[in-house]
């Protein structure tokens, strides 16, 4: 009678208890006696073949920045083996991203108060829908895209020229909701934010939701702004403004800009359709 490997690696947990193979481990192990090879042991004498997944992820929950050939050492086997459980495991490897400011326990704590809070009022009563979301951004007028091409082994790669960073670019300020955006400027080159020009633009940004999202005063919503905290946006003229026009101001937790949708969602977006764009954006 010829039983799964589930119930094979059952019989060995019974049997062995902790000590036992894992499963993947017990299938790989059928497979090879499937094909006549009944060796368990290392095949290229360089050390064992055979090891847990719990060994390995114990060594990344250590350091998930280890190299190949480091959980190699550490588990005393081959690069090729370790390569092979990580496809099997289906880990793959990410490039860390920068961020602006490390953060400390006391803005940890801020921010996951905040966070929690908001989650909490979500699941009481949705209003997601009420969000109005603003942030600023430099748009470059030169945005190269760096391509992939065809060659020979030995042939050098086609060469894509960095952007300047201090090229010409302008400042773009935008505010979006669930349904798209509803009101951006671009300020002129030598223009930047400060509390007044916030204000400002609040005021334009209060005339384009009236005429675009007429709902909010249809359905009596109060709509809810979401900024960040520098400067303009906290200014006490822009603070005394958003009284008047008695807005909900959505708290957010200094210093993180991935829960602020405009730097996870919509930048990103914007990003990849600017790529390539460069004189057709200066004419724009």
């Amino acid at each position: 009678m010829k039983k799964s490997a589930a119930e094979d690696h059952q019989t060995l947990s019974n049997t062995y208890g902790e000590a036992a193979i894992s499963e993947r481990t017990c299938r790989e192990w059928l497979q090879r006696f499937k094909n006549d090879d009944f060796k368990v042991e290392d095949q290229h004498g360089g050390g064992r073949e055979v090891f847990e997944d719990a060994e390995l992820e114990a060594l990344l929950d250590q350091d998930s920045c280890q190299t190949q050939q480091e959980l190699a050492g550490s588990l005393g086997v081959t690069q090729q083996a370790i390569l092979k459980r990580l496809k099997v495991m289906e880990m793959i490897q990410k490039q860390g991203h920068w961020v602006s400011y490390e953060l400390k326990p006391r803005d940890v704590e801020r921010r996951l108060f905040a966070c929690e809070q908001l989650l909490a009022r979500q699941r009481r009563k949705g209003f997601l829908h009420r969000i109005v979301t603003g942030d600023e951004k430099w748009v470059h007028y030169d945005n190269p895209k760096r391509r992939k091409s065809w060659g020979y082994p030995g042939h050098a790669a086609r060469s894509t020229a960095k952007p300047n960073i201090h090229g010409s670019k302008v400042m773009l300020s935008i505010w979006w909701d669930q349904l798209g955006v509803v009101y951006y400027e671009l300020l002129k080159p030598t223009e930047t934010i400060t509390g007044d020009r916030y204000r400002t633009q609040l005021m334009r940004l209060s005339r384009a939701l009236k005429d675009k999202r007429p709902q909010y005063n249809e359905r009596h919503y109060k709509l809810i702004l979401q900024h960040d905290n520098a400067r303009p946006h906290v200014a006490k003229v822009v603070k005394t403004y958003l009284e008047t026009l008695k807005w909900e101001v959505l708290p957010h937790p200094p210093y993180s800009p991935d829960v602020t949708p405009s730097d996870y969602h919509l930048f990103r977006s914007m990003a990849k359709a600017w790529l390539s764009s460069t004189s057709g954006l200066m004419d724009k």
